[in-house]
């Protein structure tokens, strides 16, 4: 059984999101509390698997409560956000200090709409539940990637360096738990990256502008929300905008990138299967596609297309994810060349461009 706290000042969001979660005979609720330090008292008292945590509350607000939490108990908390600029700037914060993921704060009272966030809220917490949440420590300084190194797998192989680049397009599909890891890859890599990066990130299309906003502010190179009018180029990244799909367009002398509404079937949208399988044909070979944290299989049909025409494929190992779904799919269909510890991604994807 899994036990979650729900952290709210809103009488009907601590009602709502508990009777969504007892719908779930795998979940129970333990306690509900109106502000950050009822919170924190009942995370010690009662030392729930997951929290579910408010950001504006009195007394104590949710940064302040998720700052504590990690430093002194930590566990894995899913922030309560509003779908506004403004919410994604302090959700994005808030998983910078610890928080796996958030759920949305609208519950609309169109009944599709609450099954469909119903779904989702349970499946988070019991997919982030059993996942160890380190203690927050004070960051180190980052060291950028200037060169690729020949690795223990490469060396193995036999596969001396290159000097000519032979890849020069990443595409990375991520979700849940994604914020920090993509941070923790792109700013390991120097301004000027070789390669140009697309990232399918799960998220709703308030959050994704603000997120490149924000790893741009902290990256040596670029990154920028993707456009129609935009074109692929070394040393910049390009962040799928939420709610549609990001696509490639290869033309005789150039690569432009599409905003596009199709496949509309795809669940997600930004969807990985999109992005990759567009990538894979439309450069094939030159392309590298990486899978990073999250929930279910996206991704796995696009690295399936990006194998089967030469390309390359990373995948972060389960160690390291906040949930080892996506990277999981791609490992267990054997189509991963290499799997590997989030810290070392950066340092991979800058090998795989030159072998």
């Amino acid at each position: 059984m899994i036990s979650v706290l729900v952290v709210d000042d809103s009488a009907f969001m601590r009602k709502a999101l508990s009777t969504m979660l007892a719908g779930d005979p795998e979940i129970q609720v333990v306690g509900t509390a109106r502000d950050g330090e009822e919170g924190l008292e009942k995370i010690r008292r009662l030392q729930p698997d997951v929290v579910t945590l408010d950001i504006e509350m009195p007394r104590m607000d949710g940064l302040t409560a998720l700052r504590h939490i990690m430093m002194e108990m930590p566990r894995p908390v899913l922030m309560v956000s509003s779908l506004t600029t403004e919410g994604a700037e302090a959700t994005l914060k808030a998983m910078e200090l610890g928080a796996v993921d958030f759920i949305p704060k609208q519950l609309s009272r169109v009944s599709l709409d609450i099954v469909k966030i119903e779904e989702e809220l349970r499946a988070k917490v019991k997919n982030v539940a059993r996942r160890k949440i380190r203690p927050i420590r004070p960051q180190r300084k980052v060291e950028v990637i200037a060169h690729p190194v020949v690795t223990e797998r490469m060396a193995a192989q036999a596969v001396p360096r290159k000097k000519s680049l032979v890849r020069d397009v990443v595409a990375i599909g991520v979700s849940t738990g994604g914020p920090p890891a993509i941070q923790k890859v792109l700013s390991k890599l120097p301004a000027d990256f070789p390669a140009c990066i697309l990232i399918a990130q799960h998220m709703p299309q308030a959050f994704t502008g603000p997120f490149a906003k924000r790893l741009n502010a902290v990256c040596q190179i670029a990154v920028k929300e993707a456009e129609m009018g935009d074109r692929v180029q070394p040393g910049t990244v390009f962040v799928a905008p939420g709610g549609r799909h990001l696509l490639i367009d290869q033309k005789v002398s150039r690569i432009d990138l599409l905003i596009s509404d199709e496949p509309k079937e795809a669940f997600y949208k930004p969807s990985a299967n999109a992005l990759i399988a567009s990538v894979a044909k439309g450069v094939g070979k030159r392309g590298v596609g990486v899978i990073l944290t999250g929930m279910g299989s996206d991704g796995l049909e696009g690295i399936r297309e990006l194998k089967q025409r030469s390309g390359y494929v990373l995948a972060q190992d389960d160690a390291s994810c906040v949930v080892y779904g996506m990277p999981k799919a791609v490992v267990d269909a054997g189509l991963a060349d290499e799997v590997l510890d989030i810290e070392d991604m950066s340092q991979a994807i800058m090998n795989a461009l030159f072998h």
